[in-house]
């Protein structure tokens, strides 16, 4: 490797350790308690070396942005292919709180950090991707679930499906934020986290008007089908 080549990937490290840094950070104490100095102090570097990289604080955190929900972007792409409309709406829930749990801090930040967003720093090419299902989470969920409703899985109207699609995140963000904030605490006997979101899951869809009727579960982690969830249902 020459000088001009290790140099750059010299760039490219510090460029990402700066990134992970701050996201660490703001996620820990707060996007507004956080300035470049404590960043460049976390990383035992100067803050001009920051602002070679980026010009303020919320160009880096627009960069963390970028990154994060194109990395939840990615991984919900394998649950959009699945054919049976319900089935895909709970693969993509199940892949939503698994990105949450493995990556803490990336959640904490994307979803559990209050900042005030600012449309001027989206770049054009944040516009192009902004609802496009191949590249956007939320716009998957929201394509399956007019797909689901298309279908007759779910039994609402389309000019409804915002609502559901928002209804499923927030049972899925419960899940997911409840275990990253509260599973270690002494004083509640959790059940294991694939119970907790599957079951959540069923009650979800069947509120939704999602048909469950003689479906097996997903996942394997659950020992009540949801057959016997939508029977009881049917009886109340």
């Amino acid at each position: 490797m020459g000088v001009i080549e290790r140099r750059e990937r010299e760039k490219a490290e510090l460029r990402q350790r700066i990134v992970d840094t701050a996201r660490r950070l703001f996620a820990e104490l707060g996007y507004d308690a956080v300035g470049m100095r404590a960043i460049a102090e976390a990383i035992e570097y100067s803050p001009t070396a920051i602002y070679l990289h980026f010009k303020d604080k919320r160009a880096l955190f627009h960069e963390i942005c970028r990154q994060d929900f194109g990395r939840l972007a990615e991984v919900t792409r394998e649950g959009t292919s699945i054919v049976d409309p319900v089935e895909r709406l709970r693969r993509l829930g199940e892949i939503y709180v698994k990105f949450a749990v493995a990556h803490p801090n990336h959640y904490r930040l994307m979803f559990m950090t209050p900042i005030q967003h600012d449309e001027s720093d989206l770049s054009d090419e944040d516009r192009k991707r902004a609802g496009d299902p191949t590249c956007d989470g939320y716009a998957a969920l929201l394509e399956a679930v007019r797909y689901a409703i298309a279908e007759g899985a779910i039994d609402r109207k389309p000019a409804e499906a915002q609502l559901v699609a928002q209804t499923l995140w927030a049972g899925v963000h419960g899940v997911a934020s409840l275990e990253i904030t509260m599973h270690n605490d002494p004083w509640i006997d959790w059940s294991s986290l694939s119970r907790r979101r599957d079951e959540m899951l069923d009650v979800v869809l069947l509120g939704l008007g999602a048909n469950l009727e003689a479906r097996k579960p997903v996942s394997t982690g659950s020992t009540v089908s949801t057959g016997s969830i939508a029977k009881k249902a049917g009886r109340r």
